[in-house]
């Protein structure tokens, strides 16, 4: 056999197979028959056509589409949704009077609006009269070695999601530490630096995750912290 006879009878790969149809566009349009006539492999153990096989990847296609776009528009509904619920808490802070009133609105606005299950208000600043009778408000030096861990998150002025530490939640939390899955931690911004942070706690460990967007909480934490700096 000679050298010529064996590059003939040498089968193509499927690289050259492939790139020979792409470069050869026409092939199928002057061998039209051929698409009826091919039989391919099917995972249903029966063997389908070339054309049968298109329709099936379109139609995959088409699934993978509207899956996602009813992702994009579940996303869509929860965004609109989440802005009218902060609408409704920059109304109730625009509406109250006095810091002890806005302090108020805070907790009724996380409470009724935003439904999370725990929330605290560490304050570096004020008077500690005017939250006396609220629970979910705490005064606390600035400097306290608690705080300790937090100096980052604190200078960053970032809200950040997920996991804190066991001292941390139990100091933040108290008796309840031990139910907390999961926290949001929106630091507070005055006039002069750091004026608190505020703290959403969830017994679901995924509620709150690094991963997740926190572009609404830094816009809760502009409109917190603004309604804070009016006496």
């Amino acid at each position: 056999m000679t050298t010529s006879t064996a590059r003939k009878e040498a089968p193509l790969g499927d690289e050259e197979v492939a790139e020979w149809l792409k470069a050869n566009p026409e092939f199928f349009r002057r061998n039209g028959d051929l698409l009826a006539t091919l039989r391919l492999p099917h995972a249903s153990g029966a063997a389908i056509s070339l054309i049968e096989r298109q329709i099936e990847v379109l139609r995959e296609k088409n699934h993978s589409a509207e899956a996602r776009l009813a992702e994009l528009v579940s996303i869509a509904r929860a965004n609109e949704q989440l802005a009218a619920k902060i609408h409704q808490f920059a109304r109730r802070l625009i509406r109250a009077p006095t810091r002890r009133t806005v302090l108020a609105q805070i907790e009724r606005g996380f409470r009724e609006d935003f439904d999370t299950g725990h929330t605290v208000l560490l304050l570096f600043k004020g008077a500690p009269e005017a939250a006396a009778d609220l629970r979910f408000v705490r005064h606390v030096a600035a400097d306290d070695s608690n705080l300790n861990g937090f100096e980052n998150l604190l200078s960053s002025g970032r809200p950040r999601c997920g996991q804190i530490r066991d001292t941390q939640r139990d100091f933040i939390f108290g008796p309840d530490s031990a139910s907390i899955g999961s926290v949001a931690l929106v630091p507070l911004s005055g006039a002069e630096g750091s004026a608190g942070l505020l703290v959403l706690g969830s017994v679901n460990r995924e509620r709150f995750h690094p991963g997740m967007s926190t572009d609404f909480l830094q816009l809760l934490s502009d409109l917190i912290s603004d309604a804070l700096a009016r006496d």
